[in-house]
């Protein structure tokens, strides 16, 4: 594999990269790059990895390849000054992010130019607006390869910063069932109502497992 090659197939893994920020296995890269062969795609990784383009992590006992953001900062370079001091700002917010509004006094900024910039690195896959479950009507602004905070994105009982109100009342009513199937051992126990009330309390942990084995969790 000629130099040229070995560019242009590190910059195809780290394309499929960008659009997976969760990370991506060796089944994906060969997926997206079916003539890739074993050698070509062990090389590359390990030259990605010497560079300091992934962290990497094992998951279901498979290797995960994230994009790091200083590989994003790279990606940066070629553009103009504009946009590498919004880049800076979004990057420096981290993943609780950046209100516009910051972003338009840090920069100095005209409204239609700080348009201009955020929907160009948005399109390349540098940068991504998240909907803030304090603010719906607003978002705030992080690199494109970062977990929302659960501060954003409210965490297990929001999905893309929607309340998901049906799912909570769901585990509501299978965790009242669980309890009151746990209380009616005080009126069934033969040794008395004392021991029988002691044997229906639940701890958390017994809760989960319950709810768990009904396969009504996500992840």
């Amino acid at each position: 594999m000629s130099e040229s090659q070995e560019e242009e197939l590190k910059e195809k893994i780290l394309n499929i990269a960008r659009k997976n920020p969760k990370g991506i296995t060796d089944n994906d890269i060969t997926t997206a790059i079916p003539d890739l062969t074993s050698a070509e795609l062990v090389t590359t990784i390990n030259k990605l990895l010497q560079q300091g383009c992934f962290d990497i992590y094992k998951q279901g006992g498979s290797l995960v390849y994230r994009l790091k953001a200083q590989s994003s900062k790279q990606a940066v370079k070629g553009a103009d000054n504009e946009e590498k001091v919004v880049f800076n700002l979004i990057e420096e917010a981290g993943n609780k992010g950046i209100w516009i509004r910051d972003i338009r006094n840090g920069s100095n900024l005209a409204n239609t130019q700080l348009t201009k910039v955020l929907k160009n690195l948005e399109s390349k896959k540098l940068i991504k607006a998240v909907k803030c479950v304090n603010a719906s009507k607003k978002k705030v602004y992080m690199l494109y390869n970062l977990e929302p905070d659960r501060s954003v994105s409210g965490g297990a009982w929001y999905q893309d910063q929607d309340f998901e109100s049906e799912f909570v009342d769901i585990l509501n009513r299978q965790c009242l069932r669980f309890l009151q199937q746990r209380a009616d051992k005080i009126k069934n126990n033969p040794r008395g109502p004392i021991i029988g009330r002691t044997q229906s309390y639940a701890t958390a942990a017994e809760v989960q497992k319950y709810i768990t084995d009904l396969g009504q969790t996500r992840s």
